[in-house]
């Protein structure tokens, strides 16, 4: 496994692992190398210092895996938190959901769930107001 510091051509920077440089390479020629921040796929390695192992004095401290490491991080917590406080999960009946509130059969509320691409494609053609959110569900986070 290979890490590469990135950057996009919006001025993002981030990382991402790869099964080695090769690999990289094939992925970035087939366009499926993406921005981690706003999913452009104009990405160019980014200059990186070389990982040379230090000789510590005592064991360095494990970090907090859980705690937020950015402030892109924090914001989208919030969100979430935000989100899943204010509206109902409605999981994989989301665009019949919508589809019903839309036409006046279900009440209106807030709702988020899971569609498939083509689905909430289909949803914003026939004017049904959703949009993406930028995290996953919670049953399908890590």
């Amino acid at each position: 496994m290979i890490r590469y510091s990135l950057h996009c051509a919006e001025g993002h920077d981030f990382e991402s692992w790869f099964a080695s440089a090769t690999a990289f390479d094939d992925l970035k020629a087939r366009g499926l190398v993406s921005c981690a921040l706003c999913g452009g796929n104009r990405v160019e390695k980014a200059l990186m210092a070389p990982a040379v192992a230090a000789k510590a004095a005592e064991p360095a401290a494990r970090p907090d895996l859980k705690a937020p490491a950015s402030e892109i991080e924090t914001a989208l917590a919030a969100l979430r938190r935000e989100v899943e406080a204010n509206s109902e999960y409605v999981g994989m009946n989301f665009v019949s959901e919508a589809r019903r509130m839309h036409a006046g059969d279900s009440p209106e509320r807030a709702i988020h769930g899971e569609a498939r691409p083509d689905e909430a494609r289909k949803l914003i053609e026939e004017g049904v107001p959703v949009a993406p959110l930028p995290f996953l569900p919670v049953r399908k986070a890590n």
